[in-house]
């Protein structure tokens, strides 16, 4: 049973922006930490960002002033806003919420950026 739904990419030109969503099936606030990781052809998984619990934020040098981690506890969704988009964040991206119980992925969006 997939747990989470990512939604959202697409295909842009480098400047523009897109905004993810991370749908839960679980409260949200029940996960430890979610993150937002992605996967370039050739290339291992990264942590582009993450979002504690407290609601604390961390990102990858690469993205920070770019993209921004938000939530909606009431929807259980959690948001990954990307601006300035550039052709190397082409990727595919993953939400991943993880507790002491739990380590969870979505099925992964695809996000291309090029002119």
């Amino acid at each position: 049973q997939v747990q989470l739904v990512e939604s959202g990419g697409g295909l842009v030109q480098p400047g523009e922006s897109l905004k993810l969503s991370c749908s839960s099936r679980k409260n949200i606030l029940d996960f430890g930490l979610m993150g937002w990781y992605r996967q370039a052809p050739g290339k291992q998984r990264e942590l582009v960002g993450s979002i504690t619990k407290d609601g604390v934020t961390n990102y990858k040098d690469s993205v920070k002033g770019r993209f921004s981690i938000s939530r909606d506890s009431a929807k259980n969704e959690v948001y990954l806003q990307m601006n300035g988009l550039k052709p190397e964040d082409t990727a595919i991206y993953y939400c991943n919420g993880k507790s002491l119980f739990w380590d969870l992925w979505g099925q992964g969006t695809q996000v291309t950026v090029s002119s």
